[in-house]
């Protein structure tokens, strides 16, 4: 039999608007099409070449939405045609990647998968693909595995996993087994878990045969794991496939995948964890990206855009610039600006995390001309 690195696939589910993000990251260009770090690569194309080394450019698949096709494939042009899996509508991430898993377990029934999101920075790429490896190993011995990160603040914006014991599998050596999943924490509550060492954030990274994933996918949400296994039997014959999604597709239940396989999985000693000790960060808002850019020093003003105009006096926080306006700060502390051309977003990092019922109401009020 083929060792378990040979038989693993990566999976990239390049999907959500990223709405923390507006208006930089839109209805028609995600964040995962933007470069967010000033390397010169979006953070698709950054994912992508972070997992050719670990899987090969032909074991890769992308899911991602209808309307970004063709950015996607132009940003990996190596993506092969088949290894494209079009969602005529986001139905969350356990249709995205239940489908990845059966269509890959349908072409090839002893399949070891990994999904890794399109839209996080990641840095210390040795450290990554150890964890993975490591990861790859723990799931052909039977089970889901995450990848948790090592925490270096008490973050409230993370879920955490709860470790367990230490698991004695060959190639594993940092696996644990998960206690439990824990939702995003009060401050004081992310205080104790970072103090007490048991606890990694959960940063959605999942390896698994494809086989044990859809296993438990079944047992926990039935009816959504049947019409992806209908779906997967036909994906690869185009005759069919097309009738079969617009029939099944909108009838899939919106789940996150944390819900419908990993804490069950957690709770029956069915999931495993190996800690990564890389840099990652979800980008999740303004401030994450601020902090991203300014090396983490809060005094600093980071600034984006290839033509931005910014002057600063005595000024902190970031300015993300898609226009030839001159910004001018002064004297202003922990600011966000972003200004683009039919839009511009004024707030503070305490404040990044509401800018998403800045969509939710622009969404109430119909003007889905800036979405």
């Amino acid at each position: 039999m083929t060792s378990p690195l040979e038989r693993f696939y990566s999976v990239i589910p390049a999907g959500g608007i990223g709405s923390r993000l507006w208006p930089l990251s839109r209805a028609d260009a995600p964040k995962f099409l933007h470069d967010l770090t000033g390397s010169g690569s979006t953070l698709l194309r950054a994912t992508w070449d972070r997992l050719v080394p670990l899987s090969g450019e032909q074991r890769i698949m992308v899911v991602t939405g209808r309307a970004h096709r063709a950015a996607v494939e132009a940003q990996l042009p190596d993506l092969a045609d088949h290894n494209v899996v079009l969602e005529s509508n986001p139905r969350d991430s356990s249709a995205a990647i239940g489908l990845a898993a059966a269509i890959l377990a349908h072409r090839e029934p002893d399949v070891i998968i990994g999904s890794f999101a399109a839209d996080h920075v990641i840095r210390g790429d040795r450290l990554f693909r150890s964890a993975v490896t490591q990861a790859i190993a723990a799931a052909d011995a039977g089970y889901i595995t995450a990848i948790g990160i090592q925490p270096t603040e008490p973050a409230i914006g993370f879920g955490y996993i709860r470790c367990g014991a230490a698991l004695d599998v060959r190639g594993a050596d940092s696996a644990l087994l998960v206690d439990s999943f824990v939702e995003k924490p009060n401050l004081s509550t992310a205080k104790k878990y970072v103090a007490g060492g048991a606890h990694l954030w959960n940063a959605g990274m999942f390896i698994s045969r494809a086989d044990v994933l859809l296993e438990e996918l079944g047992r926990n949400q039935p009816e959504l794991h049947a019409g992806l296994v209908e779906l997967a039997s036909v994906w690869d014959d185009p005759a069919t496939r097309g009738p079969a999604v617009d029939r099944i597709w909108p009838t899939l239940t919106k789940i996150a995948i944390d819900y419908s396989v990993a804490e069950p999985a957690a709770a029956a000693g069915r999931l495993a964890v190996v800690p990564g000790y890389f840099d990652w960060d979800d980008v999740g808002d303004f401030a994450s990206l601020a902090k991203l850019n300014s090396g983490g020093r809060q005094t600093d003003l980071a600034i984006l855009g290839e033509n931005a105009r910014v002057l600063s006096d005595a000024s902190s926080g970031i300015v993300v610039s898609q226009t030839s306006r001159v910004i001018s700060l002064i004297g202003v502390k922990d600011i966000v600006v972003v200004d683009t051309p039919d839009a511009l977003l004024v707030t503070t990092s305490a404040n990044a995390q509401r800018v998403k019922s800045v969509v939710d109401a622009l969404k109430l009020s119909g003007r889905d001309d800036v979405l």
